[in-house]
């Protein structure tokens, strides 16, 4: 029974997202399949920095060059296949101060490791609540669904994103924002990587491709440093940034 039920909560999702913006400046992260352990709380900072970006205001919305994020992401694991994470998002843009960009919330689910799947299938849904100045929608939905497969030193993850806004302008219309990694184990220290981030509005309009690549570097069992730098491949959206995420696992 909880397979079905949990099978017809990733179908509905999986199948909306299939006839399905900008791409996430704040959380530039490709999701791996695993949830945190369950009684275990994962602390997540990014910084990232926008070195050529848009420069000029779209509406309420700053210029992004120049623009400095800040994200603090808290996740506790609530059961073995369970997680709910909450956002809080600060920055600053050329001109202005370091302030609040937004808060969010996330719950996640994954299919159980004992049911042997010979993909790892997770569901991330998460609800923003940016500041006009960072995006122009009051109230924001994501639907991530994860899948991931291991071949030896090499790993493959996949996220299919799809987004709306549940207010403001954009309210109703779809992105697809592809987001996949590509990493190889090159110790137990060090991981090698090359990331992909897209949005393809289906209301038609500018497109984002975005190329990073970077470093996963453990510097204890559950202390995690990823670094990268991110080109884009389009005229449209940021076109360099530099990336930072410390993740610290208690």
């Amino acid at each position: 029974m909880n397979r079905i039920r949990l099978l017809a909560l990733f179908l509905p999702l999986l199948c909306a997202s299939l006839p399905l913006g900008a791409q996430d400046p704040f959380e530039v992260q490709v999701y791996e399949y695993e949830t945190v352990s369950k009684g275990r709380w994962n602390l997540e900072t990014h910084l990232n920095y926008v070195s050529k970006g848009t420069t000029a205001y779209e509406g309420p919305m700053a210029p992004t060059e120049g623009q400095f994020h800040t994200t603090f992401e808290l996740t506790r694991g609530i059961t073995d296949s369970f997680e709910l994470a909450g956002y809080v998002l600060l920055g600053s843009y050329t001109g202005g101060s370091f302030q609040c960009a937004g808060a969010r919330i996330r719950p996640r689910v994954m299919v159980p490791k004992e049911w042997a799947w010979p993909v790892g299938v997770s569901l991330s849904i998460e609800i923003g609540f940016p500041t006009k100045v960072f995006e122009e929608n009051g109230t924001t939905l994501e639907i991530r669904p994860i899948f991931e497969k291991k071949f030896g030193a090499w790993q493959l993850d996949v996220n299919p994103v799809v987004g709306t806004a549940l207010s403001g302008p954009g309210r109703g219309a779809w992105d697809f924002e592809p987001g996949a990694r590509f990493a190889y184990e090159a110790s137990k220290a060090l991981d090698l990587s090359i990331e992909y981030y897209g949005a393809i509005p289906f209301s038609g309009g500018d497109q984002v491709h975005q190329i990073y690549p970077g470093a996963d570097i453990h510097l204890s069992p559950d202390v995690v440093l990823n670094v990268g730098a991110g080109w884009g491949l389009t005229d449209a959206g940021n076109r360099f940034v530099w990336k930072m995420r410390v993740g610290a696992m208690f």
